[in-house]
């Protein structure tokens, strides 16, 4: 652009978005205003507000418009791939600042931020996903294991393995983590009786297990706080 060309309507937006966010964080900032910040650099020459806003329609917050698939993205007008990418890599980036927050530390001690990073990673999923968070005998986090995925509600579990892997693992403790897409994490008795299921079959090999929490995007479930074990 040169610099007799008038500027896009669009710029002098950018700037005072921007100079906002310099000076207060994101603080008082709807969630489409938010994502626009990450659209800016994806589509430096378009008004970004529009699609930020159809992002938000379609998925309902900030949050799960991170969390949508890289294909229903791409159905909103002027996302393209490397659009959806960019949000993804956003989304990526959450979820490892929220792992870090519980990574070397006691997880019993800091049980906020286990819950933070369970909803992180997978509250927003459009699919079930089963996760296994595998402790030492200082309840220190060993390694976190996507298990299986499955359906919008259901995800298959095979207690044996879980057990299995935790050994090899040298794990003396787990917890276990789903989500349910549909928004409600109240627990099914499904997923009840595969819990007792697991729990019997690791007490005899020394495995504790802590809690079993499901999360969506109404909130957590804790099996141990709805004294379900």
């Amino acid at each position: 652009m040169t610099s007799g060309e008038p500027q896009p309507h669009y710029a002098g937006h950018r700037d005072r978005l921007r100079a906002r966010f310099a000076e207060g964080g994101d603080r008082g900032m709807p969630d489409y205003e938010l994502l626009e910040l990450i659209l800016f650099r994806a589509m430096p020459r378009r008004d970004v507000k529009p699609v930020a806003k159809a992002l938000i329609a379609r998925f309902g917050s900030f949050a799960e418009v991170l969390g949508a698939p890289v294909e229903r993205l791409q159905e909103i007008d002027g996302v393209g791939l490397s659009v959806a990418l960019d949000i993804k890599i956003v989304e990526a980036s959450a979820r490892r600042l929220a792992k870090g927050a519980v990574r070397d530390r006691p997880v019993l001690g800091s049980w906020s931020d286990v819950i933070g990073y369970c909803r992180t990673a997978m509250a927003f999923a459009d699919r079930e996903e089963f996760r296994i968070l595998f402790l030492d005998k200082r309840n220190c986090l060993i390694a976190d294991e996507v298990q299986g995925s499955g359906t919008v509600d259901h995800t298959p579990v095979y207690p044996r393995e879980v057990v299995r892997r935790a050994l090899e693992l040298s794990a003396t403790a787990i917890v276990l983590v789903h989500n349910h897409p549909s928004g409600d994490p109240t627990p099914s008795s499904a997923d009840i009786r595969m819990t007792q299921e697991i729990i019997s079959i690791s007490k005899p090999m020394g495995i504790a297990v802590h809690d079993h929490i499901i999360v969506g995007r109404q909130g957590h479930a804790s099996f141990r706080g709805l004294k379900l074990i």
